[in-house]
This record gives structure tokens, sequence and C-alpha cells, in this order.
């Protein structure tokens, strides 16, 4: 990641839950989740735009009715530690992965970008669906651990699954089959900062 041909990919996603939308930003303090994933998106975005290397955002814009998601309701904004700076292209999709009804793939392409890292929310949907994704399209895909976040879940018997259990599970699923994931530590050490 030395070149400035790496993007960093802030998913702000959702399901009926979550992202670095506002509406989402409760994730950030559930019990058992990834307490620092917000400060490390932040962490990544700024150590990102001071070695000039381009981020995308995505934010999700839901067709639901009731979802606090929808582009007119105040859960749509993007969480200020996330707020893209002049010049930073944002792409607005209505499904979890984000390369499905965006310019995001033929943008990256365009502009040479053969890396993204993925940071946002949720581990299970957005992230998950959208680093898959660009795993098969043949980005180099790179999600960071502690820089993503899930809320807990049904599971199937009805019992509820922590945070932490849908996370790690999601993330699993994900490492050296899609992506490497990776901890904010690691990719500040590889962009130098």
């Amino acid at each position: 990641m030395k070149n400035h041909k790496t993007a960093v990919t802030p998913c702000h996603c959702a399901s009926n839950h979550g992202s670095a939308q506002e509406a989402h930003s409760v994730a950030f303090r559930l019990p058992g989740g990834v307490p620092k994933a917000e400060s490390n998106i932040a962490r990544l975005l700024t150590a990102w735009r001071s070695s000039g290397r381009p981020i995308r955002q995505v934010v999700h814009d839901s067709v639901e009715p009731n979802s606090l998601l929808r582009p007119d309701a105040p859960g749509n904004a993007i969480q200020a530690i996330a707020t893209p700076n002049s010049g930073e292209p944002v792409y607005r999709k209505h499904v979890n992965g984000a390369f499905i009804g965006t310019k995001l793939e033929s943008d990256l392409r365009h502009d040479g970008i053969a890396t993204v890292v993925i940071v946002g929310l949720t581990t299970d949907h957005c992230v998950s669906t959208t680093a898959r994704m660009a795993g098969n399209v043949g980005f180099n895909t790179l999600v960071v651990s502690d820089a993503t976040a899930s809320f807990a879940r049904p599971a199937l018997d009805g019992s509820l699954r922590p945070a932490e259990d849908v996370h790690s599970a999601a993330l699993s699923d994900l490492h050296r089959e899609f992506a490497t994931v990776v901890d904010t530590a690691e990719v500040l050490k590889r962009v130098g900062s």
C-alpha cells in the first residue's frame, strides 16, 4: 500500500440497522460490538487524506418506507467522523452491495485502483457483500476488522447472537476467500502513518 493506487471505501451500509450513517451510530455503543470502530474509521480516513490516497464513500439510500436510511430521513446522513471532503466521490446505493447500481467499479478501474480497503457497517451485510463482490471482480480486497462493526442478530433457534459473534463470523467467512482481514494498526503501518 505504499503507492497511491489504493482506495479506502467506507461502506455506509444498511440492513434494518446499520452503517456509518447517523441512523446507525448506536452500533458503536452496543455492548460487545467493536467499540473503537468509529475512531478507527476516522483514523484511517485521516491517514488516507494525508497521504493523498483516494477515498470513495458509499451510502445506502433505502427504498423501504419505514427505514431510517431513506434519503429524506435524518438517519441517512453520514456521521461526522466520515464526512466526505470536497471532491471525494459519494456513491448512493439501494442494495447491500456497493457495486450494484453505482459507477464504483468503473470509476475504480478508470483511476487504476487495484486494491480497496473496506471499513464501515455492517460487517455481516454491506461490508461482506461489497467485499465479496470486490474480490469476485478482481480487486485486492482488505476488510479492516476493527473499523467495521455488526449488531446482535437473532439466530435460527430464536436466541440472540451477540454482536461480537456476528462480527467475528462475518470476518471469518471473508478472510482468505474473498478478502484479507486486517486491523487498523496494520493498515496504518502499510500506509506509513
